[in-house]
């Protein structure tokens, strides 16, 4: 089973550290804050209070067994950059950490953290995206300049196949999944409209009104596509 250590469990650190328990990872989530473990301790595997700052804390809760720790740390700078070195020092396998600026995310470049998460650059991104374009209801970031992308069938794609179409060679983009309303009646009779994905669909399926495709490729690629 995949183990991943949480440090820091402000509100994003408490939402990832959930997330990947619920998706059958092993956690160990750890804050100075006695409050913030208790809150999260019925949701992971293991919560611990301990200052990440000090290494002999850090090695007594098996830190080195860890596949990947991603440091959470927000407003204490300082605290977030010693316990990333720190983790460099002991030798961790992969380290993930939080940066809330763009100097902060730099410095954490320069001493080769394997990821640097920069929350506000990636959700100025992912707000941009979704303003700019009508059509687009969902925004992923993959690298500068790729994404993932949730859209509405273009009003010209209806009605059509995905073979048709030719997404791939005429847009330069892939459909990798579409998501259809489903009707259902509940208990009470009311109807109501789930939605579902279909993973990798038929080429031959012709695209209908309501459809959600959900499309890879490069910003530009995907506007052309989205603009039809």
């Amino acid at each position: 089973m995949r183990q991943i250590g949480i440090i820091g469990l402000g509100l994003f650190g408490r939402t990832l550290a959930k997330e990947l328990a619920d998706r059958g990872v092993q956690v160990l989530a750890m804050d100075r804050e006695r409050n913030l473990v208790e809150e999260i301790k019925e949701s992971v595997a293991h919560a611990v209070q301990l200052d990440a700052t000090d290494e002999a804390a850090l090695q007594a809760v098996g830190i080195k067994n860890m596949d990947v720790v991603v440091v959470c740390i927000g407003e204490d700078i300082e605290a977030n950059l010693l316990t990333t070195i720190l983790l460099k020092k002991l030798g961790i396998r992969r380290i993930w950490v939080r940066a809330i600026s763009t100097l902060q995310g730099e410095i954490l470049k320069a001493i080769e953290v394997d990821e640097v998460v920069n929350m506000e650059e990636e959700m100025g991104r992912i707000t941009a995206a979704g303003l700019a374009s009508a059509r687009i209801a969902r925004h992923i970031p993959l690298t500068r300049g790729h994404s993932i992308a949730e859209i509405e069938v273009p009003e010209s794609f209806i009605g059509k196949a995905i073979r048709q179409i030719d997404p791939r060679n005429k847009f330069h983009v892939n459909i990798i999944a579409i998501k259809k309303p489903v009707p259902r009646i509940t208990e009470l009779g009311e109807r109501l409209l789930d939605e579902e994905y279909e993973d990798v669909p038929s080429p031959d399926e012709p695209l209908e009104k309501g459809h959600k495709l959900l499309i890879a490729g490069s910003n530009e690629d995907i506007e052309r596509f989205t603009s039809q």
